[in-house]
């Protein structure tokens, strides 16, 4: 038996890389061939799908100081997740961010550290950002804009939001206040005017532009393009062709449920797998929504509590996917 394992990360309990590692356990104890591909959707484990940071450069936290930030250069390629520059958890979660202050800055330094060691592509993975700001400290960071020229930026995103709705989609969860969010969006409202009147792109019209409060829309204005994480991943990995030639794609991720199935990991492997007419199992932490119809599933708060499920998530996964192979 061939099996393609899939997962995304278990936010919180396991990363990406530790529940493929999991599947793999299973597929050992019925000799099975495991092809182990971590997957993101854009935002946590952004770089760990391209095989891991191999930089580290200190640059702008989301509050001013300075964090270390791990990215990856390989070849002419960086990839760079913007929360390990200007992510909530470095402001110390919502309770202590500063949501009108907290800049992007940091991850336009990054852009700048990939153009200064030769990247000619660059990917941003978007997601668990501190940030409403546009993108303006982060466009100020790689001021002037036409150092970009020949550059292929790609803003990786798993939201369809767009630019003038992300302080209220979003900002609340970074710890802002009803009438902070109306500040930012008034403030978003303004940059999109200073954008397309200083660089010629209406970044309100882009879908997923609201991303990572709005740096997906800033990059937009100086000539990125804004593409589903997911889709860019399975592009570079070629994950079509890793679906097609295995008997069985397991995947997964903390939270299963109706907005797995719309531009985030489980959906897509759940198309490829039909496309293809492989069977798919889904472990998750939970299922909600009624999901579990939708593609075979198995809930590990379910199957083995919360507790164990919680402080044990990948022995929880090996001996779930364990369960189904045995049921074959």
């Amino acid at each position: 038996m061939r099996i393609l394992a899939a997962p995304d990360k278990f936010r919180g309990t396991a990363t990406a890389s530790e529940a493929a590692a999991a599947i793999a356990a299973a597929g050992r104890g019925v000799r099975a061939r495991t092809r182990q591909v971590p997957m993101s959707d854009g935002g946590e484990g952004f770089t760990e799908a391209f095989g891991g940071a191999n930089k580290v450069s200190v640059v702008t936290g989301p509050l001013g100081d300075p964090v270390p930030a791990g990215w990856r250069l390989s070849g002419r390629t960086a990839v760079i997740e913007m929360a390990q520059a200007s992510g909530l958890l470095l402001a110390g979660g919502a309770e202590a961010n500063d949501p009108i202050a907290a800049s992007t800055a940091g991850t336009g330094e990054l852009i700048v550290e990939a153009l200064d060691g030769g990247a000619k592509r660059i990917f941003v993975g978007h997601g668990g950002s501190a940030t409403t700001d546009g993108g303006l400290a982060a466009l100020r960071a790689l001021f002037p804009a036409a150092r970009l020229k020949g550059v292929d930026l790609v803003a990786a995103v798993d939201v369809h939001c767009r630019f003038l709705d992300a302080a209220e989609q979003f900002a609340p969860q970074k710890g802002a206040t009803a009438s902070q969010v109306q500040l930012l969006s008034r403030r978003l409202e303004r940059l999109a005017q200073v954008y397309l009147e200083d660089h010629g792109v209406d970044v309100t019209t882009i879908d997923g532009g609201g991303a990572a409060g709005g740096l997906a829309g800033g990059l937009a204005a100086v000539g990125a393009t804004v593409e589903s994480g997911f889709e860019l991943i399975a592009d570079e990995l070629d994950l079509a062709t890793a679906v097609e030639e295995a008997d069985l794609v397991v995947t997964g991720e903390g939270f299963l449920d109706e907005a797995s199935f719309d531009g985030k990991v489980v959906g897509g492997l759940a198309g490829l797998a039909a496309e293809f007419g492989v069977p798919i199992l889904v472990v998750a932490g939970e299922v909600f929504d009624g999901v579990g119809d939708r593609v075979p599933a198995v809930s590990l708060v379910s199957s083995f509590g919360r507790e164990r499920a919680m402080a044990d998530t990948a022995a929880c996964i090996t001996e779930a996917v364990a369960a189904h192979l045995a049921s074959l």
